[in-house]
């Protein structure tokens, strides 16, 4: 995929040896047949939006995906990369270089990065956009809900970098489904899916990208959830912040990760 593409800054599209060389469509990488309808059981969301962090100390990327629920295809991208504001400079190239450096995008990163607060406003403006999101009412998603592979993206993660960043929780990050948890109830493996890689093995879903390439993975976790969708299973909300008290957390299935 173009990097420079998801963040609105590639000046390559009409180069032909560039468009053979990188993706500017990542729906490519995913195909429904009319057979995978016909298990498929009505959901409580119309959306949902598959989203996997990558950063440990900061985050560093920030990849969303648009599943439409019905029709089990993606609808939009909204890819960043995020400049850590609490290292220094030198620990962030460092950071950088081990962390992206592998998969020859730290150049990318470096172009683009922007910092939390400025990846937020675009992210809102985003979902504005297709109206999944909106100040009023609460300031909750409309008609949709995050899809993470774990908790620790929007349960730890995010609360840590609106902390570091001086931003107030967004309300829409009051809940979110893991998808692990829906897998082991719905499949109920005898083996524990403790991954999207292992999830993917036991459905025999062959990989794309990069594993701990944030987009790729978003993609990969993506194709999971269709299957999972095609296969009948539903997608209920799994976790949930306590709104008087956010750092308290009730997980819904007795049966989890």
């Amino acid at each position: 995929m173009c990097l420079y593409h998801t963040h609105g800054k590639c000046t390559k599209i009409d180069d032909p040896v560039h468009v053979e060389k990188f993706n500017h469509d990542c729906s490519r990488d995913f195909q429904v047949s009319a057979a995978d309808f016909e298990r498929k059981r009505p959901q409580d969301f119309d959306f949902f939006l598959v989203f996997d962090l990558e950063g440990k100390v900061e985050i560093l990327e920030f990849p969303v995906l648009i599943i439409d629920a019905k029709k089990m295809g993606v609808v939009d991208l909204f890819h960043r990369f995020v400049r850590p504001t609490a290292m220094s400079e030198e620990r962030v190239n460092e950071y950088i270089y081990n962390k992206y450096g592998k998969f020859g995008v730290d150049r990318v990163w470096h172009d683009t990065a922007l910092p939390f607060n400025e990846v937020l406003q675009q992210f809102e403006s985003w979902l504005i956009q297709h109206n999944l999101w909106e100040k009023t009412h609460g300031g909750r998603l409309n008609r949709a809900a995050f899809v993470t592979c774990g908790n620790w993206d929007v349960k730890t993660q995010v609360p840590h970098q609106c902390s570091v960043s001086k931003l107030k929780l967004p309300p829409y990050f009051m809940e979110w489904i893991n998808l692990k948890d829906v897998y082991q109830n719905f499949y109920n493996p005898r083996n524990e899916a403790r991954g999207m890689r292992t999830m993917m093995s036991q459905l025999k879903i062959p990989m794309v990208g990069s594993h701990h390439l944030g987009l790729d993975d978003t993609k990969n976790i993506a194709r999971v959830l269709i299957r999972m969708l095609a296969d009948g299973a539903v997608l209920p909300i799994t976790a949930r912040r306590k709104p008087e008290s956010p750092g308290t957390v009730n997980f819904l299935y007795k049966n989890r990760i």
